[in-house]
């Protein structure tokens, strides 16, 4: 599977400054990740009949951890850092989540996204937890080795929490393969021992897996491939709108125009942009890749630059693929939205006022749980190549992402169907089964 060159500094830097203008967009508006997760959870526990003792084991997070991390800076002076790392549930296996680096990092957003990984493991059926982890930070105030300092603190505090058996980082917002690398150097110096799988997300030569940069995005296309086939729709000739073009959405935008969609609108920090008759997603890769981002992609493309960037989640597309930020479709803007299928790539980006007008509409929603689990399906890949000592080429990594992805798919719509409830809740029904079987048979409801 073909990969594009995009650079790791610029897919990030492009996400974060798109996060940051869509959280201006929506000022005044922000409510906490972590209750519309649980609210999601709510709705199929509630169909499930869970009692007390189950909701009290899966529900809330095991472990909250905060540490302050003192850094000496270039110029000798000591700033001190807030990090963040928790574990949601590991009933099914070792914590697995990324680890972000953001202003804007606070112990809400890090439950949360906990919270999404136990229940995204889960329902690919990959034998791992739910954990997440952050520091607020500004890393654009930082110097190379100012940023070294700092990832090898957080990993040096935390260093009991993690490790192959315990709790697997990997690369979130403002992370890349580099820091994963100095993670894992820490990790290894402190054990007096070469230990690769205690993060994943690393550089190939250091135990990466081929295929981990794109894998969101094609685990992604993998699900529309199954949507578009059980509503009997054509994929060739599928329009479709891309609201973020960092690393998931400039993927989505290359391997659906390989499928014959016509990707009509595409958007980052510098706006949205559409064209009736199609953009050529290589043209704006290699675009983002000389400017940075898609300022004045207009001008050197035959594409016209929308006046409101929120206006692309209006379009009347086939296909709509949120690739940005939570809580994009609102109950305010939910009954704007005409899109047939939406792929959801960022993690929730609906709330869940949302998904009732969606559901109204008829909508068929590919929940975020299992829309963009690829990213951390092929971490496991990565974690099980590095377990034994054999690595895989791109061609097998993708195989098994398809199969785990359409069995997934298959799963979840037959929940959706024996349940007559939308895709969102019957992947949570899917995934909490999992969980409570799991925690049942471990006694940990005795």
């Amino acid at each position: 599977m073909e990969e594009h060159k995009s650079t790791p500094a610029h897919i990030e830097m492009r996400e974060k400054q798109y996060d940051e203008l869509l959280r201006e967009l929506h000022k005044g508006e922000k409510a906490s990740a972590f209750d519309n997760a649980l609210k999601q959870f709510d709705r199929a526990a509630k169909i499930l009949k869970l009692t007390d003792n189950q909701v009290a084991v899966i529900k809330e997070p095991r472990r909250v951890t905060e540490v302050k991390l003192p850094v000496r800076m270039d110029d000798g002076s000591i700033s001190i850092f807030k990090g963040y790392r928790v574990q949601h549930n590991i009933v099914r296996g070792p914590a697995k989540g990324g680890v972000r680096f953001h202003q804007d990092v606070n112990v809400e957003e890090v439950k949360a996204l906990a919270f999404w990984m136990t229940y995204k493991c889960a329902v690919v059926n990959i034998p791992f937890g739910g954990g997440k982890g952050g520091v607020v930070v500004d890393p654009r105030k930082l110097s190379l080795s100012e940023l070294e300092r700092l990832a090898r603190r957080y990993f040096a505090e935390m260093i009991d929490l993690f490790g192959p058996d315990k709790d697997i980082p990997a690369p979130d917002v403002n992370t890349n393969q580099q820091v994963m690398a100095w993670f894992m150097d820490t990790y290894s110096m402190h054990h007096q021992s070469h230990i690769p799988a205690v993060v994943t997300g690393k550089p190939i030569d250091l135990g990466g897996s081929r295929g981990r940069i794109s894998a969101t995005a094609q685990g992604m296309v993998y699900c529309v491939h199954n949507a578009v086939k059980h509503l009997k729709l054509n994929l060739k000739g599928a329009t479709v709108a891309i609201q973020g073009f960092g690393n998931a959405g400039s993927f989505a935008a290359k391997f659906l125009h390989q499928d014959g969609c016509v990707i009509q609108a595409v958007s980052d920090i510098d706006g949205a942009f559409y064209c009736e008759k199609g953009i050529d997603p290589e043209e704006a890769i290699k675009h983002v890749q000389r400017a940075g981002t898609l300022k004045d992609f207009d001008k050197s493309a035959k594409v016209e630059k929308m006046s409101n960037p929120m206006e692309l989640l209006e379009l009347p597309v086939n296909i709509l693929i949120p690739a940005a930020l939570e809580n994009q479709i609102t109950e305010e803007n939910a009954d704007r939205v005409k899109a047939k299928i939406i792929a959801e790539c960022a993690n929730g980006p609906l709330t869940t006022e949302a998904d009732d007008v969606m559901e109204q509409k008829g909508t068929f929603i590919i929940p975020d749980i299992l829309c963009n689990a690829g990213g951390v399906t092929v971490s496991y890949f990565e974690w099980v190549q590095n377990r034994m000592g054999y690595y895989w080429n791109s061609d097998y990594v993708f195989s098994e992402l398809k199969s785990y992805m359409d069995d997934a798919f298959e799963v979840v719509l037959d929940a959706s169907i024996n349940y007559k409830v939308p895709m969102r809740t019957a992947a949570f029904i899917v995934a909490i089964q999992r969980v409570t079987n799991v925690a049942e048979a471990r006694g940990l409801y005795a």
